[in-house]
Parts: C-alpha cells; structure tokens; sequence
C-alpha cells in the first residue's frame, strides 16, 4: 500500500473519531493532534486546528516531515500557509494550482483551501480521501471546531493540491544541499 493510500485511510479513521475544540461543552480532546507543536496549549489551537491534523495524520501515515521546514516557513506546519511555502520551496513535493483543470485530484494528497471559513487565503486545509466528477470527499480537522468528512466542490476554493511522495523523509541537510546546488547551477 502507498503511503498516500495509508494516509488517505488514516486521515479518514481519524476524522471520524470526532477530535473537537472547546464547542461540545466538554473540555477539547485535540491534545493528540496538537502534540507536536509544544508552544501550543487546547486554548491557542482552538478552531485553528486544520493544519495541525494534516500534520498529525501524515506523521502517522509514515511520512518524515519537520514540524517547521528550516529553508522556507515564516510558520510552522500548523498554519495553512506553511504547507504551501514548503510546498513551494522543496522541489520533491508536487504543488499543483486548484486552477489546473488537466490534474485528477489523487486519495492522500493535501488540499489547501482559499476563503472556505473566512475571507483569507488559505484558511483551510484537509486530506482528499475520494475524488468524484464535480466534487472532492476530505478528511479535515476543524470543520466549525470539529473533525469530520466533508464533499467539497471543485471550484475557486481549492487553491492547490500537495503531492508528497510515497515513503517522503524530510532530509534537511540533503535538501539545503540541493537548494544550495540548484542556486549554484542557475548563477
């Protein structure tokens, strides 16, 4: 089984068991997904949580990936933004714009959603887990304070699906080296 496959599988086991902020009138249970951000307390991350389950998910799902990639984020991976900087900036991770018709969105690849909750860029993200004609099935943490399946349509609020690689291990040392030489070789 692909990596993207156990994620897509993870994320979506994951979602159902119903994490939530402090909306239940029952103290938050998002500590597991927030565990890896240590300047984060339940009162900081509530309903700002979607990004930290994407993190959470492909770390269980196997992928090596850094909390916050060194050569590129101006935050860590619990912020949308993030993923799309480190999407962006490492050359191993596929970015492809929500605009481009031709790509087939894949089980277990990121999707980063534009003015879903509010009206900011990137403000949302998920795991795709089922690709339809007209509409995406997502694992997401954070749906108004909770964690659940949602379909969502194709349209202008998909900014851009991440592809990491099957078996991805976040080398920082290996990728700086690689950033450095690409620099060299484009001077």
């Amino acid at each position: 089984m692909s990596t993207k496959d156990t994620l897509a599988k993870i994320a979506k086991t994951e979602a159902l068991k119903c994490f939530h902020g402090f909306d239940m009138q029952i103290e938050s249970n998002i500590d597991l997904i927030i565990y890896d951000f240590p300047n984060w307390s339940l009162e900081k991350a509530d309903r700002n949580w979607c990004a930290a389950f994407v993190y959470y998910c492909c770390k269980k799902a196997g992928y090596d990936i850094p909390r916050r990639p060194n050569e590129c984020c101006s935050c860590n991976l619990a912020g949308c933004g993030a993923w799309e900087e480190w999407a962006l900036a490492d050359d191993r991770i596929d970015y492809i714009a929500g605009t481009d018709d031709s790509y087939t969105p894949e089980i277990g690849v990121v999707v980063l959603f534009d003015k879903v909750f509010n009206s900011s860029e990137h403000d949302h993200i998920g795991i795709v887990i089922e690709n339809k004609p007209d509409s995406i099935v997502v694992a997401e943490g954070n749906i108004d304070n909770i964690s659940g399946i949602i379909e969502r349509k194709k349209d202008s609020h998909i900014r851009a699906y991440i592809r990491i690689p099957d078996n991805f291990s976040y080398n920082e040392n290996e990728h700086t080296l690689q950033s450095t030489n690409s620099n060299l070789s484009s001077s």
